[in-house]
């Protein structure tokens, strides 16, 4: 890894600050933790983990880019959906992992142009940081906009998770040819290391069961962490609608026999860095997310599942081709260009268009949702 760029300094401190509380907690589980609690740590660990600290994250001098940061045709498009959606409901909207405000701030300035009213933009975010940047992007909307520190008691309105699910804490899980076992994370040498032992927990047992590719030395994960969100906004959604925009497949694209080493990655320095033990707190750890499990648990709790289908259908769906038609002027060639370039990327079957995934669950509103109108992959959950 020697081409990936170097921390700075007061950077690689706080790293090593994290990968000793790590340590440290090893040492007190008896030389044990389960993967799933490394990576929350290495995420959210307070005022060390990757989204609690400082450390720029978002943008051309960061980790990566989203689809708001890319063009502002994303929200429009979303804002037409939000458009059908918010009038049967209180009017609130309600976004999870806000990151940089941008997608907030876009789809308040093109709901207010459509004429629908926002009565509330309701913002819960784990990081200090961007909940700083957001604030900033977000200064001309303050009296719409308010920050939780956790999930509200009722949510009457349209919940929005964008690149939210990758970023949950998962379960890895080797397939032996002793049987699944828990993969967790121990300490070698100083260092970092896998160590796989029994699975303690009944409901990780099942599923690992249920997904059993029947290749032994297959890895893959299993997100619990995913699957409790869902339940958790189902228990507190009184009427209204969830979009869940990420990257991911179903079940049975998942677990297929060639991706036998899982798709935990990790982000850094808009590099992918494929050891989930490099510089902890620095670097983004994301796993694709199972819409199927998604889709599942989603009707378990009782919500109805409105749709399913890729990133590209979904915004074209939504009027993606009258708004560029509308906005963009061919004549004024280099603003013209840039602005196609980056919609090419949000609907490029080779880029987020088919890698992105929109999945849709409602209570209480109406099931046709303009988004879902043509493409629908339910079938394929």
């Amino acid at each position: 890894m020697t081409h990936l760029p170097a921390p700075a300094p007061e950077a690689l401190a706080v790293s090593r600050q994290l990968s000793q509380k790590i340590a440290d907690e090893i040492a007190a589980r008896d030389g044990w933790m389960p993967f799933s609690r490394f990576m929350e740590l290495a995420l959210y660990a307070p005022g060390l983990g990757y989204y609690a600290a400082g450390s720029r994250k978002f943008g051309e001098a960061g980790d990566f880019v989203t689809a708001p940061e890319m063009s502002p045709f994303f929200a429009a498009c979303l804002a037409r959906q939000l458009a059908e959606l918010l009038p049967q409901t209180d009017g609130v909207i309600y976004e999870f992992g806000a990151g940089t405000g941008r997608l907030a701030a876009d789809l308040i300035a093109e709901l207010k142009a459509l004429g629908v009213a926002v009565k509330g933009y309701k913002i819960v975010d784990l990081s200090p940081e961007l909940v700083e940047r957001q604030r900033d992007t977000l200064a001309d909307h303050l009296d719409l906009v308010e920050w939780l520190a956790e999930l509200p008691e009722a949510i009457d309105g349209v919940v929005i998770g964008n690149e939210l699910l990758d970023a949950m804490p998962c379960e890895l899980i080797h397939w032996s040819d002793a049987g699944p076992l828990r993969r967790g994370v121990t300490v070698e040498h100083g260092a970092f290391a896998f160590a796989d032992r029994e699975i303690d927990d009944a409901r990780l047992a099942e599923l690992a069961r249920r997904y059993d590719p029947r290749l032994p030395g297959y890895v893959s994960e299993i997100s619990l962490a995913n699957r409790g969100f869902v339940r958790d906004l189902a228990a507190r959604l009184v009427r209204g609608a969830i979009l869940l925009i990420d990257y991911g497949y179903g079940e049975r694209e998942y677990y297929l026999p060639e991706r036998r080493m899982g798709t935990l990655i990790g982000h850094y320095r808009h590099h992918t860095v494929h050891d989930p033990f490099y510089l902890p707190g620095l670097m983004d750890l994301t796993s694709h997310v199972d819409f199927t499990a998604i889709a599942e648990t989603g009707l378990e709790a009782g919500l109805d599942l409105i749709g399913y289908l890729n990133q590209a259908q979904f915004l074209v769906n939504c009027g993606l081709t009258g708004l560029l038609a509308e906005r963009l002027d061919a004549a004024d060639t280099v603003p013209y260009a840039r602005a196609v370039s980056a919609v090419q990327k949000l609907v490029s079957p080779t880029e987020m268009g088919e890698f992105f995934k929109v999945i849709g669950f409602g209570r209480g509103v109406a099931i046709d949702w303009l988004g879902f109108a043509d493409g629908d992959r339910c079938h394929t959950l």
